[in-house]
């Protein structure tokens, strides 16, 4: 089982593509019981196969793959609090802008989306 790349990175302009995206790189998590199945030797091979070294590099895997997905997460978060801060200056120089407001309204919505999926990302780690 191998961990996502580092090249895979969220999509923070898009929402949807952003949740997509983290799915995609969740699916270790899906699959867990049958990479463990697979990793580990059964009864029959325990003395062929270093069941230690093969659970170290499983877990080694899994922490890479959830440290990428909250940096990624956060990534998006900054960028996304960024651009409310900017909307917001944009709104106080002009609170009349139908346009504006209706942008930060948009934009403050993706933001509590984002720190919703970061505390999934905390509750759905498995502790190791």
């Amino acid at each position: 089982m191998a961990a996502p790349s580092k090249t895979s990175a969220l999509p923070c302009d898009d929402f949807q593509k952003f949740q997509d995206t983290l799915r995609q790189l969740r699916l270790i998590d899906d699959r867990i019981i049958h990479a463990l199945n697979d990793s580990l030797p059964t009864q029959s091979f325990r003395g062929k196969v270093d069941a230690s070294s093969v659970c170290k590099r499983f877990y080694d895997e899994l922490q890479i793959a959830y440290d990428q997905r909250k940096n990624a997460i956060q990534h998006c978060l900054e960028i996304a609090s960024k651009e409310v801060d900017t909307l917001r200056q944009e709104k106080a120089s002009n609170p009349d802008d139908f346009n504006t407001l209706k942008s930060l309204r948009k934009e403050q919505t993706k933001l509590r989306l984002m720190q919703q999926e970061l505390s999934v990302e905390e509750v759905s780690k498995i502790e190791l």
